[in-house]
């Protein structure tokens, strides 16, 4: 008999939360290690100065690797460190669920990504930036840093925070500026507002997407009974932090056409921030289902082998804010095949060609042309 294959380790996604100083960086990631629902966090503090204040902040620790109880692992390390820490963080002892990179509020976050796009870790898989704005003081900032347009500009998701201490007016005025900021590069980031640094921490976490050998259904944590209390005692729906973003899913049991799906992916919609799935492109590709995961302008595709007896469907989330779920849905079923091909068509040279603008999202080890779809991220 010949021996099976180890499972496949599910890639860990890795979060870029940059911001100016005072922005609330930092407080934001206080909150998601309160809040994580039971999903373990590495931490990387990515802090320049010799006195590490960030890391000391960060959950009360600092050390420049250490243990904590509540399941996390946060490092201090300088920026050359990187792929030395996320080797760490991704061993199998660790059993992670994301890593966040807290970069200095001075560093230039485009670099930290390009480094995360660039490691070899097969491990690790880009989780997006984060670019947390302090309402408050958006205009100052901006005059003392003028390269925070840059910085909006690829980001992947902006947290508008302080937003309590801000008219809705000047709110509204903030998101247009950022919003121009994305479009001047080719797009336009989803924007959450907050206050105190509280966004959903499910915009970052995948637990509905881990691997079907690890259990669905867990024991509630402690943290999950304060937060159900917590939402009992809301004054409404609209106070929820997952009131802020819209999830649309959708699935087909009719293989998608490559085209047409490549065509919806280069054009999506302003403030769509990730999407993630997989997708059965029939006869493009009969022996692979394909994981999808997108997070801002980044795209890739990961080629899967179809289980023994697995339905064979397309299934996908989309997360962002300001969506239109009804078009998102119309637009994505416009994406499937007029007819299902049987499982004896043949795969012509036609469907073949149909599928290379998927297979340009596909990372293969030494091919570095993949990494043009990256550069736009």
């Amino acid at each position: 008999m010949k021996p099976s294959s180890p499972p496949r380790r599910q890639q860990i996604p890795v979060v870029v939360l940059a911001g100016f100083l005072g922005s609330g960086k930092t407080t934001l990631l206080n909150h998601l290690l309160r809040n994580r629902a039971g999903n373990r966090i590495g931490v990387i503090v990515n802090d320049f100065g010799s006195i590490e204040i960030d890391a000391m902040t960060v959950s009360g620790q600092v050390g420049s690797t250490v243990s904590l109880g509540n399941g996390c692992l946060c490092c201090a390390v300088d920026a050359s460190e990187l792929d030395t820490f996320l080797e760490t963080l991704t061993g199998p002892a660790a059993r992670l669920d994301v890593i966040v990179i807290e970069a200095s509020g001075l560093a230039e976050p485009q670099e930290l990504v390009r480094m995360l796009l660039a490691s070899e870790n097969p491990h690790i898989v880009y989780g997006g930036l984060v670019e947390v704005v302090d309402a408050a003081e958006f205009d100052a900032t901006r005059e003392r840093h003028p390269e925070i347009d840059r910085h909006l500009a690829v980001a992947d998701l902006v947290v508008l925070n302080k937003t309590d201490r801000v008219q809705n007016a000047e709110r509204t005025r903030i998101q247009d500026v950022i919003a121009g900021t994305g479009e001047s590069a080719g797009g336009a980031a989803a924007v959450i507002c907050a206050t105190y640094g509280r966004i959903d921490p499910e915009l970052l976490f995948d637990p509905a997407l881990r691997p079907d050998s690890e259990e669905k259904a867990r024991q509630l944590t402690f943290e999950d009974l304060l937060r159900e209390e917590r939402d009992e005692g809301d004054d409404g729906h609209a106070r929820h932090l997952h009131a802020a973003y819209d999830s649309v899913s959708f699935s087909a049991d009719v293989p998608m056409n490559p085209r047409r799906l490549m065509e919806f992916l280069d054009s999506r919609p302003q403030g769509l921030y990730r999407i993630k799935g997989f997708v059965d492109f029939g006869v493009g590709d009969r022996a692979n289902k394909y994981a999808l995961h997108a997070v801002g302008r980044f795209l890739r595709f990961d080629p899967q082998p179809w289980k023994r007896d697995e339905p064979r469907r397309t299934q996908l989330v989309l997360i962002g804010s300001g969506l239109a779920p009804e078009a998102l849905g119309k637009e994505l079923a416009d994406c499937r095949e007029s007819a299902a091909p049987g499982p004896d068509a043949p795969q012509d040279a036609a469907h073949e060609r149909s599928m290379w603008g998927v297979l340009r999202y596909v990372q293969r080890p030494g091919d570095d042309a993949w990494r043009d779809a990256a550069d736009e991220a």
